[in-house]
């Protein structure tokens, strides 16, 4: 006989837990499914450890650049065990601080398992039977590895196996020019790896802009890390120590030692038995939603990387605040995800944050624009403390003054952004900012300056 819940949610990820805590709070019984880690991506493979290595290489990059600020620091070495265990440490703790949240929470029973459906209100959990009038599916997604000549010869890692690393290697080679590739490219050429980067397109960030996109590469290639585009024809062939990998036809092969797949992600879906339930997916396999994240069954809803709705923790968060409002547990406003920004950012350093659309998108929507944009080499903050590389770029709606979308590649962008993404949230002009006192000596200060000088986008 099935045991009976209010609600059940599958997978403890960035929007489980709380959700979790919203319906215990307003008297639910919750069943909180979760087969391998308890935080999701988030805490065991992606933001919590990946920015602590990030923090453990920035700090080996200062080190080494003392002589820049009249610091004589000696000689400069990388201990990837203690990095590794630092690392380990404050994934751990969260980790344990969730799952301590979910065992001491009142109404909510933490079951450990692989969870399918067996009918659209009922799901087996390792051969326990588990049935609630409302399911919530937090699942998550994976990394994939596609179909390349000779990959499946080698040894190979993705980003939770480098995760795994105790020393630093030879040769780091990278297949995938995009967010995550680039920052563990940054993160090991500081800790001493030779690294090169493999994209299969024209560009590294294809979706930024293209004056992002080379600031990327100078940024990168500045620290010594090969770049390779256009890489049309990947194969690979194993050697006795390690691999070569030839980037196109005609071209001298790389010899590596390891071997960094960061290509993609797909959702969690494919095992979850949603055709028991009724519940659509599209031809990527992510689960179909509403603007609600209501799924193709009314009473279920899907959260997080598994809807296709965005591929971040802080959209898996947002989806939890708008299912907890929208089933009537959480601040009692009805939320859709059309009304957020999106919003994002790449944490190499200096780090890139993004808001919006790029200035290309507002170049092919065909409105008439207005475009500034400032180097950090005229910010003072960043002159002060030594890192001017890159620049802070707005794009503004001619006609309505709305913001319609910024780029701050720069010292702070990932904090800087912000300012303008609460001003594209509220909806109000351009104005809200340019005629704002900021506070100097701020990387912040420069964005009223910035839409102070705009000019007409061509």
């Amino acid at each position: 006989m099935a045991e009976k819940f209010d609600a059940i949610i599958v997978g403890a990820g960035q929007a489980g837990p709380p959700l979790a805590g919203k319906l215990t709070d307003a008297g639910h019984t919750v069943a909180m499914i979760e087969r391998k880690l308890v935080g999701g991506t988030c805490v065991n493979y992606g933001c919590i450890p990946t920015k602590t290595l990030v923090a453990s290489a920035h700090a080996a990059h200062m080190a080494r650049r003392g002589a820049d600020f009249g610091i004589g620091a000696g000689q400069i070495t990388v201990d990837m065990a203690k990095v590794k265990a630092r690392k380990e440490k404050v994934s751990g703790d969260d980790r344990r601080g969730v799952e301590s949240w979910l065992q001491n929470m009142k109404g909510c029973t933490l079951i450990r398992g692989h969870a399918r459906f067996e009918g659209p209100n009922t799901m087996s959990v390792d051969g326990r039977q588990l049935e609630a009038d409302r399911i919530f599916l937090n699942v998550g997604g994976r990394a994939v590895a596609p179909d390349m000549p000779g990959l499946s010869d080698i040894d190979y890692m993705t980003n939770v196996g480098i995760l795994e690393l105790d020393t630093v290697p030879e040769h780091l080679v990278i297949i995938g020019g995009s967010y995550i590739g680039l920052e563990f490219a940054q993160m090991y050429r500081r800790f001493g790896a030779r690294v090169t980067v493999i994209e299969r397109g024209p560009r590294l960030t294809p979706r930024e802009d293209d004056d992002v996109s080379a600031a990327i590469k100078e940024i990168l290639e500045a620290e010594g890390i090969d770049v390779v585009v256009d890489a049309a024809g990947i194969r690979f062939a194993k050697r006795d120590n390690g691999f070569e990998v030839t980037p196109r036809d005609g071209e001298q092969p790389i010899a590596g030692t390891h071997l960094l797949v960061a290509v993609g992600r797909t959702p969690n879906t494919d095992d979850l038995g949603l055709e028991a339930a009724g519940v659509e997916t599209d031809n990527r396999g992510y689960i179909v939603v509403d603007d609600e994240l209501k799924t193709s069954v009314d009473h279920i809803w899907a959260m997080g990387d598994c809807n296709g709705r965005g591929a971040f923790t802080h959209t898996s968060y947002n989806d939890f605040e708008i299912v907890a409002a929208n089933v009537g547990v959480f601040d009692g406003v009805s939320r859709r995800v059309s009304d957020r920004v999106p919003t994002y950012a790449l944490f190499i350093d200096p780090p890139l944050g993004r808001a919006g659309m790029t200035v290309e998108a507002v170049r092919k929507s065909g409105r008439k624009a207005l475009v500034g944009k400032r180097p950090m080499t005229r910010v003072g903050r960043a002159v002060e403390k030594g890192e001017t590389q890159g620049f802070m770029k707005v794009v503004v709606d001619a006609e309505t003054d709305e913001i319609l979308g910024a780029a701050i590649l720069g010292v702070g962008g990932d904090e800087v952004i912000h300012a303008i993404l609460d001003i594209m949230t509220a909806k109000k002009p351009y104005t809200a900012i340019s005629r704002t006192m900021h506070i100097h000596p701020t990387v912040s200060e420069l964005v009223p300056t910035t839409l102070q000088e705009m000019t007409p986008l061509d």
